[in-house]
């Protein structure tokens, strides 16, 4: 799962990061193998900026899911002190911390200014810092006289996070599962997944290419309540593409009778690595991206107004998945099927 820590119309920051806390708990018991929390900020309707900080919450109620960054935007931070906050959460929550890095900001130009104070970096600044990040969690060598404490030996697994050719030629080269993020940004996700797998290079972390990639899932009993359901997210896209990113606003009927043709043309892309409705028509959607882009595991990002209707989405998925996960052993050879 991907979450976002939406904050709600009506809602708070503090509601928003319990119910982030309640989801992964029923991530957990579901069978969900991870809960990634994204780094934004200026975004009133985000909770999750203060990263390191979420994850620590969510891992603190949970037992076995594996917590973690989807991602950290490196640019914003120091190495070290990224490293000494995922080596502090490995410290405490053993085995069950991921660390997924960025190169984007997360946010607007101005809010970027304020994090990092100068904006004067060059291109080859973030593989720089990546593999800083990585010398800190990694074995400490003789005589460093800067280590990561906690974090030196943790060997936090990394991930490269992107959403386009730059982040799958680095994954490739360093020998690194790699994360895209097409839920919201599909346009080169066959392109840099090709590039990816085709120039990967094996290494201590990954002796074989791994792709992860983002899926936006809307379920519901029927499709008209999941396509109800689903206008809050696509309200709040459109207000973040205007400029105007707001809190997650309440679902709203025959939403896309109200759209504009430019907003029709954004909602569809939007739409491209998305399935919405009842477990038949989201079995169908899901199968048909897999199958299209080989995934080896898929990142599912869900914003729903209502709390437990988003709890519900992905019961159903997982319910789905079960099924299929059925129906794939009695396919095989001497089943009983």
């Amino acid at each position: 799962m991907l979450d976002l820590a939406p904050i709600t119309e009506g809602g708070s920051a503090k509601q928003a990061l319990k119910n982030s806390r309640d989801l992964a708990r029923h991530a957990e018991a579901l069978g969900y193998h991870r809960f990634w929390l994204a780094e934004h900020h200026n975004m009133p309707g985000i909770a999750s900026s203060a990263t390191a900080v979420a994850i620590g919450y969510v891992a603190e109620g949970t037992s076995s899911i594996r917590v973690g960054a989807g991602g950290v935007m490196l640019p914003n931070h120091a190495p070290l002190i990224i490293a000494e906050q995922f080596g502090t959460l490995e410290a405490l929550y053993p085995g069950r911390i991921d660390l997924g890095i960025g190169r984007a900001p997360g946010t607007d130009q101005n809010t970027a200014h304020a994090l990092r104070r100068n904006l004067n970096v060059d291109i080859d600044a973030f593989p720089r810092d990546v593999m800083e990040l990585m010398a800190y969690l990694g074995d400490v060598e003789e005589g460093a006289r800067v280590r990561a404490v906690p974090g030196a030996g943790s060997k936090v697994p990394i991930w490269i996070l992107g959403s386009s050719l730059y982040g799958a030629q680095l994954a490739a080269a360093l020998g690194l599962p790699y994360a895209f993020a097409s839920h919201f940004a599909p346009a080169a996700m066959m392109q840099a997944v090709d590039l990816y797998r085709e120039s990967f290079r094996p290494s201590e972390h990954c002796d074989a290419p791994y792709v992860m990639l983002g899926f936006n899932v809307c379920a519901a009993h029927t499709d008209e309540e999941a396509q109800y359901l689903r206008s809050s997210s696509l309200q709040a896209v459109i207000r973040l593409r205007r400029g105007n990113p707001g809190q997650l606003p309440p679902p709203v009927r025959d939403f896309d009778e109200t759209l504009s043709a430019q907003d029709r043309a954004l909602v569809a892309n939007f739409g491209v690595c998305s399935a919405v409705g009842a477990k038949a028509t989201v079995a169908k959607s899901l199968m048909a991206f897999s199958r299209r882009t080989g995934a080896d595991e898929l990142m599912i990002a869900t914003q729903i107004y209502d709390h437990q209707a988003r709890l519900r989405s992905y019961e159903i998925l997982a319910e789905l998945h079960r099924e299929l996960d059925r129906k794939h052993e009695n396919a095989q050879p001497g089943s009983a099927a």
